[in-house]
């Protein structure tokens, strides 16, 4: 109904402006014109005006679609122009036989007014129809453009998105078959030495290797669920550097079942152990934590390492990686950054809040 009552405010709109213009450019109405003919003759010019705009506003959206889609431009238009002219002389006649039904006009001069108001009215209706046309048409051109510029993005965001995925699956690849035989062999070492602390390391071997394999499933985890496994695989590298290892792993309440990419913060906890732990003597401290600030949790991994230049990340590897997928989970709401200098190196996960 609202769509309808519209559609007539325009149709009595674009009357009146044609009416006022056919009124002075074809009457020849002045300002000595008597008022009571002006009346008259703005009152029979708005009801040809309305019969005219409405009939060509029906017929076009239904020819001009169906002529574009069967025929080339040349003869789309010819059937557009024929289409109007005929709409004219309906809608000319429509009108003439209202005014004559209202007697507006007497009976005897239908056919008179009809021929008389037919040349002003096939003007104005191929003018303005004309014109409707070929707005609709870039307005259609239009609205097809920016419908594949918009399948285009979803597409090439799909791509970036499955590559940045396959890089994580190929850095996994390289990292997880290392750190396995390291582990491997640390359970074998204990095994004679300290049979609980190695029925234990194989526990958290196995959650970690669970994790992996989920990975296929699911792209996302819990805070919670990420924070045991980094916890996991402290406690494994812990055996393997014994006191020069250490760390510590603090978490908000709130913070728990907030969601993240899966491993994000693995990959964080893996840089620091090597970087800072693995080749120094003395080793190291790793130190993560997770917050919640309000509408976003904040995620830091901290080591008392050499540090490096953040400027010099290598894409597809790492912390550059790890950006991309935040990016493509959270867009511009999620963050990282870096800060790093000889004896400290904070990095820091921001991302909106998204619990299970």
């Amino acid at each position: 109904m609202l769509r309808r009552l519209k559609w007539w405010g325009r149709i009595v709109a674009w009357s009146g402006g044609g009416t006022l213009l056919t009124m002075f450019a074809f009457t020849g109405v002045d300002v000595h014109t008597p008022w009571r003919q002006i009346v008259r003759i703005a009152g029979q010019g708005f009801v040809f005006s309305t019969c005219c705009i409405a009939l060509a506003s029906i017929v076009l959206p239904r020819v001009v679609p169906l002529a574009r889609r069967h025929f080339s431009a040349p003869v789309t238009w010819t059937i557009v122009g024929a289409a109007l002219v005929g709409s004219a002389m309906a809608a000319c006649a429509g009108a003439v036989l209202l005014l004559a039904a209202v007697r507006f006009i007497e009976p005897q001069r239908m056919w008179q007014l009809w021929l008389v108001s037919l040349r002003t009215a096939t003007y104005f209706t191929l003018l303005f129809g004309i014109i409707a046309s070929m707005m609709g048409d870039l307005r259609h051109r239009l609205n097809r453009t920016t419908e594949a510029l918009r399948t285009k993005e979803r597409e090439e965001e799909g791509a970036r998105h499955a590559a940045t995925e396959a890089q994580l699956a190929s850095l996994e690849a390289r990292v997880n078959p290392h750190f396995l035989f390291n582990t491997l062999n640390s359970i074998a070492a204990l095994a004679h030495s300290d049979p609980s602390g190695a029925e234990r390391m194989t526990t958290q071997l196995a959650s970690l290797m669970r994790s992996s394999l989920d990975g296929g499933t699911t792209s996302q985890v819990t805070i919670d669920e990420e924070l045991r496994l980094v916890g996991h695989y402290l406690e494994i590298e812990r055996v393997r550097f014994g006191p020069r290892l250490r760390f510590s792993i603090e978490i908000d309440h709130e913070a728990g079942p907030i969601r993240l990419p899966r491993l994000s913060v693995q990959t964080l906890v893996e840089n620091a152990v090597k970087y800072a732990v693995a080749p120094r003597r003395e080793g190291g401290s790793v130190g993560v934590r997770a917050t919640v600030s309000g509408s976003h949790a904040h995620i830091q991994v901290e080591d008392d390492g050499p540090g490096f230049d953040a400027a010099q990340m290598s894409e597809g590897y790492g912390l550059a990686l790890l950006r991309s997928r935040l990016e493509l989970t959270f867009g511009r709401r999620a963050r990282l950054d870096i800060d790093s200098r000889p004896g400290r190196t904070c990095v820091r996960i921001e991302i909106p809040i998204v619990k299970c």
